[in-house]
Parts: structure tokens; sequence; C-alpha cells
């Protein structure tokens, strides 16, 4: 680590005491306000610790270093936050997000910047969550599920051949590029281990690479948003600057934040005498006009039994009517998806309504995840009582009103957290057994 801190050294001048106080100090904790879900008075309101809001975007919170076990907590399992580090929530936040645009995550696991997209886009739009490693990609896949995402896309795919693939179709794009992580050293042994000079140096080729394949699947006019939880200078400034000079189409502008510190004028970092462990990002503007997507509605009308279900357990069929059935399963494709784009890897498209088995269909988690209580026919709230909130987590019947029957959501603190089958007073539980909670 001697010459990583004498780099830090050489990068910092006369900061870098204080920047050794705060690398002994514990590592900074955070999360999200999930706006799909909730705002941050239902959530501050239901926590038993207190939210003191970060300086990088307006649902950010730090909490307490000393919690524990959040991620088994109820409402972690409602979706109405995302637990991240709290400068991580920056580069998004230069991203710019408005409803209706369609926006590519490009290296998008494990999922925090792409739900802080989605909860942005307000279901209008789509988002494209990209991740390269099959096992990481079906977690982001968890993660846009859990938060309740039902316009996004979520790929396996070389960034090389999806960006090329979907050429000129995004308004905003996003890299959070896979780095040496220099800013994850406080938290986490592993980071500090696999540092080396030559790492540094592999990730900037990386970096660039990608940000060469990036640039194809932006629209002239679009942002494209660079990012790395890492110091090196390699990797932010220097991969930056040799971006442009080889791109003369794109430009460096100012994101209007005030977050962190300037570089390069307009991009940013952070270190954590800032408040976050560590960020660089930048925001690039492709020169000419944009254009309006233009899409292949070749979807055919599904069946009159599968709109029957749909309207049996969903209110005004909230996630439209694009409806294809892919391996039994019933997915209802977001407004703007273009079906062309199928043989991408695409692991899900919107959100999967139901299953059919035999002659029924059976629901599934994603779309009651995806739904407010007020769009189900049935819901019962377990506000208030957390006995049963926890037997219906660890996979348990549930008592429920006798006047419920058939398939009902079940909520807590107004928010959607699964479903089961009512009968008789009871709740057969149908919480995917690899979410449950083990205690």
């Amino acid at each position: 680590m001697n010459e990583f801190l004498l780099k830090m050294k050489a990068l910092l001048g006369e900061e870098y005491d204080d920047f050794l106080v705060c690398y002994n100090a514990p590592h900074f904790r955070g999360l999200r306000v999930n706006t799909l879900k909730c705002d941050a008075e239902v959530l501050s309101d239901a926590l038993d610790f207190p939210l003191v809001p970060t300086p990088f975007c307006p649902d950010g919170y730090y909490i307490p270093t000393d919690i524990e076990g959040l991620g088994n907590h109820p409402l972690h399992h409602c979706g109405a936050f995302y637990i991240q580090e709290p400068s991580a929530s920056s580069a998004v936040e230069m991203l710019d997000v408005q409803p209706g645009e369609m926006v590519l995550d490009l290296c998008a696991a494990p999922g925090g910047k792409s739900t802080q997209i989605g909860a942005k886009l307000c279901g209008k739009g789509l988002l494209w969550s990209n991740e390269i490693v099959k096992s990481r990609a079906n977690i982001l896949l968890s993660n846009i599920e859990r938060m309740g995402i039902s316009n996004a896309v979520v790929s396996n795919s070389h960034p090389e051949v999806l960006c090329q693939a979907l050429g000129n179709q995004f308004d905003k794009v996003l890299v959070d590029a896979p780095c040496s992580g220099e800013g994850m050293f406080r938290k986490s042994s592993e980071a500090q281990t696999e540092w080396s000079a030559e790492h540094v140096k592999s990730c900037a080729e990386r970096q660039l690479h990608i940000l060469d394949s990036a640039k194809h699947a932006l629209k002239s006019g679009g942002v494209l948003v660079y990012s790395t939880c890492t110091f090196s200078q390699e990797e932010n400034e220097g991969v930056i600057t040799r971006f442009l000079n080889e791109n003369p189409d794109f430009t460096l502008e100012d994101a209007g934040v005030t977050f962190g510190r300037p570089t390069l004028e307009h991009a940013r970092r952070i270190f954590p005498m800032d408040g976050g462990e560590g960020h660089f990002a930048a925001r690039l503007r492709k020169q000419g006009t944009s254009h309006q997507n233009s899409f292949k509605e070749n979807t055919p009308l599904p069946d009159t039994d599968i709109l029957d279900f749909y309207d049996s357990i969903f209110c005004k069929r909230p996630f439209g009517e694009r409806i294809e059935v892919v391996n039994n399963k019933i997915i209802i494709l977001p407004k703007n998806y273009n079906t062309a784009w199928k043989g991408l890897n695409i692991l899900r498209a919107g959100v999967v309504l139901g299953e059919k088995i035999k002659n029924r269909i059976e629901p599934h988690h994603s779309a009651f995840m995806a739904a407010k209580p007020r769009q189900c026919v049935q819901s019962v709230d377990l506000t208030g009582d957390n006995a049963a909130v926890r037997a219906f987590l660890h996979g348990e019947e549930i008592s429920v009103p006798p006047s419920l029957k058939g398939y009902t959501a079940v909520c807590h603190h107004g928010m959607t957290t699964g479903f089961g089958k009512a009968s008789g007073g009871r709740l057969k539980n149908k919480y995917p057994k690899g979410l449950r909670t083990l205690t």
C-alpha cells in the first residue's frame, strides 16, 4: 500500500494529512430512499434510527455506522430503500434523468445506480441495465425486481455487442466503469489486496474501451456520464482526456452540482473529506440534434384468458397490455421496448405477470413488487403486526380476514412485499424461497 499512499500524497498535497485522518475513521454508510415505493418521511417514521441527508442526491441519507442486519429488515424486502455508499449516488445525479427518457446503464450490477435511475424515470421511458458477468446480472435483476421497476430491461451482454445493436437509441448513458476501487479501501480489505500499479493501468485501458463502446448507443445531443469509485488519475482524468482527444464530437460539460470538488474544470471528485468514500464523475455531451425513437409494435394481442387473469389480480392493467408469452411465462413489456431488440442476452424486459402451469396461471412475485397496493384487487397490510410480517418473510402461512379469497397482495407500511393465496382466514405463502429470511 505504500505505493498507493505515495500517489495520494502527490495528488492531495497539503490535504494529505486530512485524508489520512479520514482514512483511519469508520467508513461512511448510507441508504437511498426508493421514491417508487415511499418517501423519506414514511421511511424515517418506520425506522428506529435517524436518517441524515447527504449532499450527493435528494434521496440519499447517512445511517449510523453500527447498524447491522439492515438487509433483512422488512422494509428492505419491500424495496423501500437501497443500501448504498453515500457518494455512489453522485453519478446518477449528474446524469440528470428525466421521466420518459431512454437510459442505458452499461455496467449496472449490483443495481444501486440502475435503481436510482429507475426511480427518477417514474415508470416512464425505458431503463436498460446491462451486466457482462452472468452471476452479477442475476443479482441486478433481483434488485430491479425488489425496487418495483416495471419499465426496465436487464441484459447480460458484452458492452461492444450491445451498444452496436442499440446504436443511437438512448438519451442518457451511464458508464460506472469497473475500476481499481481505491475509494472502497476503507470498507473492503479485498479491494486493498487486489490493488497494484499494473492493475490501475489495465483498468484504465478497459475503461477507455468501454467508453468507446458506450458512445455508439448514445443519440446525437445525448449525455454520457462516466464514473468510478477510485482516486486514480489514470482511471479518471486520464481516461476522460484520452476519450475527448479521440472523440472530438464529445465535450465535457458542467453538471450543475456542488458536491465534491471540480477537476478538469467540469468533472467532479469526491474524497472522504467531502463526506463520501471516493468517487469521480464526468458529464459528456455528444454533439448534434436528438431524435425521437421509433418502435415496432408487433406484439400480438394476448389471449382472453390472460387478460381475464390480469384483471382478476390487478386494477386497470397498471403495466400496460404489451404482453408476450415466453417459455410459458407471461411477460408485460415496457411501452418503449422495441421487439427487434431480441437476441441480446436479455434476462427480462418489463415484469412477469405469471406463468402458465397446466390449466392455470400462477402469479409472479415480479408483478406484485411493481404494483402499488391500490393497483391490486385484493391486499392485506401488516403494518403494526411485526410477528406477521416476519412470519410472511420467513415463508410461513399467516392469518388474514376471512373475507379475502384468492390471490392477495401482502403490504407493509403501504408497500407491496409479495403475495399469497387467501382461503378460510389463512394466507398460503407465495414469497419466493430464495428471498426468505432464515431467522
